[in-house]
């Protein structure tokens, strides 16, 4: 028997071969899980760095700074224009003359005549809106020519491309009479159609808004008949444009300074004298005076006037050297729509009086020049000044913004120079980003989030407040609902229920964890929020009638006696709960609409806009609250029973022996103890809740308000950036940002997992020791 035993016994070269081959296998799962773990915290910088690589465009500073300066000899211009490329240029010459250069040397191309009578000057140039193209050259003789550049692409061998220069006259080279005295039109704005002309200016010492329409210079016989046009009837010669309606203004046109047409002519901007402003609202009959106040204190001079991209916002230049943008506000007071010119935010060139303005094509920028040479880039929505340099030593008379914002063409008195600019995210900042902005065409300033139009002249809102806010706000109510359940659940599964049942009923928990998240979404879109919007009486009561149930029952099974009450054993009871709480849940829901009916009128979404004021949608956060609630109860209930069914027991039979109920041990002992894990469970549910897109994308109505009434939708984070990256162009503003709403939200996430690390910690050595 003995010989058995020891020939079954390993020999000690055995067991030393057998601990070093454990050996080897513990070296080796200690480098896997390390390696695991180095690669987890690799990957995680690496999505961090990524993110902020493709985020960091965002707050680049730019360059804008001198390319190239031309000899002070080339005559001064009035007027300059280049193309989308920087490649060619026109200068409207003093001799009338358009003269076309190349941008790289300044080197002249061509020049040409402009079609104006023999001894007719030009005296003033009015951009219109700049989305159009459209220049007004005021005459000496009373008229106006209206042109509109055009830069003719070629493409020669190897693809070169050529920028063949000129220009078109949309309205006819036959110039339109403003000012029937033949007086010089000095001031002056237009707004062109494809057959009709508006013209706002001084005629004949008045204020005149006068409208033209196209007719077909017809000859016969030498003679000159002019006639309508029809879509039916071809042109049969030369396009001109004559008067057709006149409206004088009741404003002194003595004083007149500068003019300027609103967006979609709906309003119209007078500057008189120093700083006195006149808004006329362009009605059916005709401009009406509006409103008029002072745009500067009484020592100050506007010096220059422009029109922001869009024609929403005026540019005001004064004699110390700052820049405001005005725009008209609605007042949300009045009963009636009523607006008022409002100062919105400054700039400041320098301490010398702007003496050009010109905005940008595409953009809500502007490049402003003073009488000392300094020439500065300037964005509005952002508040951002791409840099102020000294271009001249002479004022600057004007300026040229290409259409793709890469460069300006600077004239001063003594010369010209070119200006490179690159600028690819301006409309961006730390304010406009976080920060309340003052949007045109809004009542006040405020977070909001807009990032795309199908206008031309959008102002994009690109406010990461809202989603940051609807994130929370998602999180919040989701929390509301799971956090109770979930772990009152886990402390009755862990501490008083049955361990049979418990091997049920934890698994089944942990079941939901399986569901996937689509699916939730899918059926609290289409199925949940409109049985909710129906039964939203029912939903109310069913918070009342659940609880009363619950102690009711509790009330009742304490009064059977113990030998009922034995009939089920100990920690089945919760059974007994079920029916009642689903026959309760099955009432209120019958008892809804005659609720309904009975207090709230018959329509319950209209008392509560009528009552209590507030919205109700359809696809809001109680049904996120709901749905996403049931998605992060089941990982908070298993993490947060595993911690307490954890507990040692020694501590729970210690507590018990000496006389505590189950209730006190579990408050005071097992609670304590369990807490590290719970707050874990809690946090891990809250991560989860925050960066949760699937259901919020499908369950709300994707509005990024910030309204924290359950009955309100929201945007997320995660929710947008999914809705948002599929039509965003890469590499544009829009695109970086939702980067950056990416980035927040890992920022976000790092942030709470961290302090959930911090107090675990701090909860285990407080109770580690029990």
């Amino acid at each position: 028997m003995s010989h058995n035993i020891e020939s079954v016994m390993p020999t000690a070269k055995e067991m030393a071969k057998m601990a070093r081959r454990r050996q080897i296998k513990d070296r080796l799962a200690n480098i896997t899980i390390g390696f695991g773990g180095v690669f987890v915290i690799v990957a995680i910088a690496l999505i961090f760095f990524y993110l902020l690589f493709e985020v960091w465009p965002l707050f680049d500073q730019g360059k804008f700074e001198q390319a190239r300066r031309y000899e002070a000899t080339e005559p001064k211009a009035a007027w300059v224009d280049m193309d989308e490329y920087n490649s060619t240029g026109m200068r409207l010459l003093p001799t009338g003359e358009l003269q076309f250069f190349k941008v790289g040397d300044g080197s002249e191309i061509r020049r040409q005549a402009l079609p104006v009578p023999a001894g007719v000057t030009v005296v003033s140039v009015q951009r219109a809106a700049v989305t159009t193209g459209l220049v007004g050259l005021g005459l000496s003789n009373g008229q106006v020519l209206v042109l509109a550049p055009d830069y003719g692409v070629e493409y020669g061998a190897n693809d070169a491309r050529t920028i063949v220069p000129g220009v078109r006259f949309p309205y006819g080279e036959t110039p339109v009479v403003m000012d029937d005295s033949g007086q010089p039109v000095l001031h002056f704005a237009l707004r062109g159609g494809d057959d009709t002309l508006k013209v706002l200016g001084v005629n004949t010492g008045r204020l005149v808004w006068s409208g033209y329409e196209k007719k077909i210079e017809e000859g016969a016989e030498g003679e000159v008949a002019l006639g309508l046009t029809s879509e039916a009837e071809e042109d049969s010669g030369p396009k001109v444009f004559v008067r057709t309606s006149e409206t004088v203004i009741d404003v002194p046109a003595a004083s007149v300074r500068d003019v300027i047409i609103g967006q979609d002519a709906r309003w119209a901007y007078v500057l008189s004298g120093n700083s006195q402003m006149t808004v006329l609202t362009m009605k059916d009959e005709g401009p009406v005076v509006y409103q008029q106040l002072p745009l500067t204190r009484s020592s100050e001079q506007v010096t220059a006037l422009a029109a922001l991209q869009g024609n929403i916002s005026l540019l005001v230049g004064d004699n110390h050297g700052r820049i405001a943008q005005w725009f008209l506000v609605r007042d949300k007071h009045a009963e009636v729509d009523a607006f008022s010119l409002q100062k919105i935010r400054e700039f400041t060139l320098g301490d010398a009086p702007v003496t050009a303005i010109v905005a940008e094509a595409k953009r809500k920028g502007f490049v402003a020049g003073d009488e000392k040479g300094r020439v500065g880039y300037f964005f509005t929505t952002s508040e951002r000044s791409l840099g102020v340099h000294q271009a001249a030593d002479a004022p600057i008379r004007s300026l040229a913004v290409s259409a793709r914002s890469e460069g300006v063409y600077v004239q001063s008195d003594k010369g010209a120079s070119f200006w490179s600019m690159h600028a690819e995210h301006p409309d961006i900042s730390m304010k406009s980003a976080w920060g309340k902005v003052w949007y045109e065409s809004y009542e006040e300033p405020g977070y909001t989030w807009q990032s795309t139009s199908g206008n031309s002249d959008f102002e994009g809102k690109m406010s990461l407040v809202p989603l940051t806010f609807g994130t929370l706000k998602a999180a919040f109510y989701a929390m509301l609902l799971a956090a109770p359940l979930a772990i009152c659940g886990a402390m009755y599964t862990a501490v008083f229920m049955a361990p049979g049942l418990r091997r049920k009923v934890k698994p089944a928990v942990e079941l939901m964890q399986a569901l996937p998240t689509v699916i939730l979404g899918f059926l609290a879109g289409l199925w949940l929020a409109p049985t909710i919007e129906g039964s939203l009486p029912g939903i109310f009561s069913l918070l009342i009638v659940t609880p009363i149930i619950i102690l009711g029952c509790g009330f009742a099974w304490s009064q059977l006696s113990i030998e009922k009450r034995s009939i089920l054993p100990d920690g089945w009871a919760p059974i007994v709960l079920v029916v009642p709480v689903l026959l309760g849940g099955w009432i209120s829901f019958e008892l809804s609409r005659p609720m309904e009916i009975a207090f709230f009128g018959g329509d319950i979404r209209h008392w509560l806009q009528a009552e209590t004021g507030l919205g109700f949608d359809q696809r809001n956060a109680l049904i996120v609250g709901l749905t996403m609630g049931f998605a992060v109860i089941a990982p908070i209930f298993s993490i947060a029973e595993d911690a307490l069914f954890a507990v040692p027991r020694h501590l729970t039979n210690g507590s018990l022996a000496l006389g505590a109920t189950q209730w006190q041990t579990l408050t005071r002992v097992v609670l304590p103890t369990a807490s590290p894990g719970i707050f874990s469970a809690l946090m891990i549910g809250f991560g989860r809740a925050v960066g949760e897109t699937m259901i919020v994308l499908m369950a709300t109505g994707n509005t990024a308000v910030m309204e924290w009434n359950i009955f309100e939708g929201m945007r997320t984070l995660s929710a947008n950036v999914a809705v948002e990256m599929g039509e965003a162009e890469v590499g544009s503003t829009h695109f970086r940002v939702l980067f950056l709403s990416a980035l927040v939200l890992f920022v976000l996430t790092f942030v709470l997992n961290t302090a959930a690390e911090v107090v675990r910690n701090r909860l285990r050595k407080k109770y580690g020791s029990l």
